[in-house]
């Protein structure tokens, strides 16, 4: 029962390890540091691992930053403060989750795990187009079609147990399972300490599902 989680330290992607944790799988956590504004969610995705009892983290280094294209990656680029807005953001990092969901799968295969998770969601979320649906159920089958264990016959679940909740429900059932949100960055502008800015999108879907969840905000803001 091994699984392999992405794990951003991040909000969504700690309720998804706990809950690949409760459901009994030996969690297999991996992280990227991809050329981020900021490490302090990598920082983040360690003090979870630990928390939580991963049985192994492992981060790994693909630069993306040399490519750019997103606020996240470009520091000539500005992280939007002004509010969700509708269509595709600046923050977008083109095919980060298809590379992430890639990089489980190898890793998954060489472990004979046939489990990945991954903490995506599409309700309270910036518009991402590899957040939907439609496009995990499609890494699904491919990964079935590409890998040695998928065609001799070990099929491979991507599971995406927040896909449909609100960030309130997500909260929710973390709290539920023990998830400490304090240890969690979600910021996309975070400081060295890692406190959040308060107005990037992520931390606006952040502070409104604790306020709708009825629970206080355990986040450290910058003054």
């Amino acid at each position: 029962m091994k699984a392999v989680i992405l794990l951003s330290g991040g909000l969504d992607s700690a309720t998804c390890l706990a809950v690949a944790k409760k459901q009994g799988f030996a969690a297999y956590c991996l992280s990227l540091d991809y050329g981020q504004r900021h490490h302090a969610e990598l920082d983040a995705a360690r003090r979870v691992a630990a928390a939580l009892g991963a049985t192994e983290h492992r981060i790994v280094q693909l630069d993306l930053a040399q490519f750019g294209g997103s606020a996240l990656t470009d520091a000539h680029l500005k992280v939007p403060v002004t509010g969700v807005q509708p269509g595709i953001p600046i923050t977008y990092v083109p095919a980060r989750n298809t590379i992430l969901l890639s990089l489980a799968l190898a890793w998954a295969e060489t472990l004979a795990s046939r489990d990945i998770f991954a903490g995506v969601n599409a309700v309270d979320y910036s518009g991402y187009p590899d957040c939907r649906p439609e496009y995990i159920a499609a890494f699904e089958t491919m990964a079935n079609l590409a890998t040695r264990a998928g065609v001799e016959g070990a099929r491979l679940t991507l599971h995406t147990p927040l896909m449909t909740l609100s960030k309130a429900d997500i909260i929710r059932l973390g709290q539920g399972l023990g998830v400490d949100y304090r240890l969690t960055v979600s910021c996309y502008q975070a400081d060295s300490e890692g406190r959040a800015c308060g107005l990037c999108d992520s931390c606006r879907l952040r502070r409104e599902g604790f306020a709708a969840a009825g629970l206080p905000d355990p986040t450290r803001y910058c003054p």
